[in-house]
C-alpha cells in the first residue's frame, strides 16, 4: 500500500513511517519543518517540503506519489499557544485539514487516518471516557481537532471512503518536542537530565492517561489496514489509567537516576517547583480505549516505566544534552 504521512518529519508521524516501511508499504512524508525534523523522515520514505495550508503543494505531492491511503499527523500541537493565538492554531489544524481532505477527494484516496485528541476534545474526564461521550474542549487547540474530525467526517460521507479518527491520549516517547501537546515527561526529562529547574502547573495532582508512541503507532497501522467499512470508525488510543503530574516527575527522575548511574554519574536530579496552573490545562482527562480494543485488537503493550527510560535514553543522546 501507498501511504503518505503528513507530518511525517515530526514526533509521531515519523515512528509511523519507519513502521510502515518495515511492514512492507511504500510511504511518503510531507512536512514544513517547522517543527518536525528532516533527520526523522527515514531515508527510504519520499519527502516533499510543503506546509499541508498550500493546495497547490499539496496538489503536486498526492499527483506524484498517488497514495492509497493518507494519515494526518500534521497539526499544531501547543495547548498554550492555541489560547495566545488561536487564529494561527485554526488556520494550521482546521484549515490545513480541509486541504487535506480535498486533495483526498480530488484524487480518490481510499482510506483516510486522522490524528485528533481524546486529552483536548472531552474537556475534563476523571475516569476513562468512552467516545460517545459529551465533547467539551476547552482549549482552541480541542475545537480545532473537533473541527477537523467533522472535515474527516466530510471526507468518508460524502466520497464514499474509509475514515478513522483517533483520539490520542497523552503520546510519550523518543523524538517528542517538549514544547507540544502532552510534552510533560520531554520537558522534566530535558530539565532533569541538564541538572536545570522546572515547574509543575498547580498542585501536581492534575492526571493524565500518557501511551508510549509505539502503541499509537500501532493503532495507526492497524487503523490503516484493517479491513473496515466505508464510513467513519471513531477510537480512543490511551491506557484507560490515569496517572498524577506528580507521580510522573517522580518517576521520570527515577529515570534519570539510572540513566546517570549506568553513564558512571551520580549527581543530584532536581526536584520540580510548583508554580501556578495554565489557562487552557485540564484538572483530568483519561480515555477508555475498549471500542478499538473490540474493533481492532488493539491494545497498549508497553511498560509505562520502560517506556520512560527509552525516552531519558533517547533526550540524552541529544546534542547539547548532558547526562551528568
Amino acid at each position: 500500500m501507498r501511504v503518505l504521512v503528513t507530518g511525517g518529519a515530526g514526533f509521531i508521524g515519523s515512528h509511523l513511517a519507519d513502521r510502515l516501511l518495515s511492514d512492507g508499504h511504500d510511504v511518503a512524508v510531507v512536512d514544513d519543518l517547522s517543527t518536525g525534523h528532516r533527520e526523522f523522515v527515514p531515508e527510504d520514505a519520499a519527502f516533499f517540503e510543503a506546509d499541508i495550508r498550500d493546495a497547490a503543494a499539496l496538489e503536486r505531492v498526492f499527483a506524484e506519489f498517488r497514495p492509497d491511503a493518507v494519515s494526518h499527523q500534521a497539526a499544531h500541537a501547543s495547548v498554550g499557544r492555541s489560547v495566545r493565538e488561536p487564529a494561527y492554531d485554526a488556520d494550521v489544524n482546521i484549515l490545513g485539514t480541509i486541504r487535506v481532505v480535498e486533495a483526498c477527494r480530488r484524487h480518490a484516496v481510499s482510506r483516510l487516518v486522522f490524528a485528533s485528541s481524546g486529552g483536548a476534545i472531552y474537556g475534563e474526564a476523571d475516569r476513562p471516557v468512552p467516545e460517545d461521550s459529551p465533547l467539551l474542549p476547552k482549549s482552541p487547540y480541542g475545537m480545532s481537532k473537533l473541527a477537523g474530525e467533522h472535515y474527516v467526517r466530510f471526507f468518508a460521507e460524502e466520497g464514499g471512503g474509509t475514515a478513522v479518527v483517533l483520539r490520542y491520549a497523552n503520546v510519550f516517547g523518543p523524538r517528542q518536542d517538549s514544547g507540544g501537546e502532552g510534552g510533560v515527561i520531554s520537558i522534566f526529562g530535558e530539565r532533569m537530565l541538564a541538572a536545570a529547574p522546572s515547574t509543575i502547573f498547580g498542585d501536581g495532582e492534575q492526571t493524565r492517561d500518557f501511551v508510549f508512541v509505539a502503541d499509537v503507532v500501532d493503532a495507526n497501522v492497524r487503523s490503516l489496514t484493517a479491513d473496515s467499512a466505508p464510513g467513519v470508525h471513531t477510537f480512543n488510543v490511551g491506557t484507560g489509567r490515569n496517572t498524577t503530574v506528580n507521580e510522573v516527575a517522580a518517576r521520570v527522575a527515577a529515570a534519570v537516576r539510572r540513566q546517570r548511574v549506568d553513564a558512571g554519574l551520580d549527581s543530584p536530579v532536581p526536584t520540580p517547583t510548583h508554580g501556578p496552573e495554565r489557562p487552557g490545562d485540564l484538572r483530568a482527562n483519561v480515555v477508555d480505549p475498549s471500542r478499538i480494543s473490540y474493533a481492532l485488537g488493539w491494545k497498549p503493550r508497553a511498560d509505562f516505566d520502560a517506556g520512560l527510560r527509552k525516552t531519558v535514553a533517547w533526550l540524552a543522546e541529544q546534542p547539547g544534552q548532558d547526562a551528568g
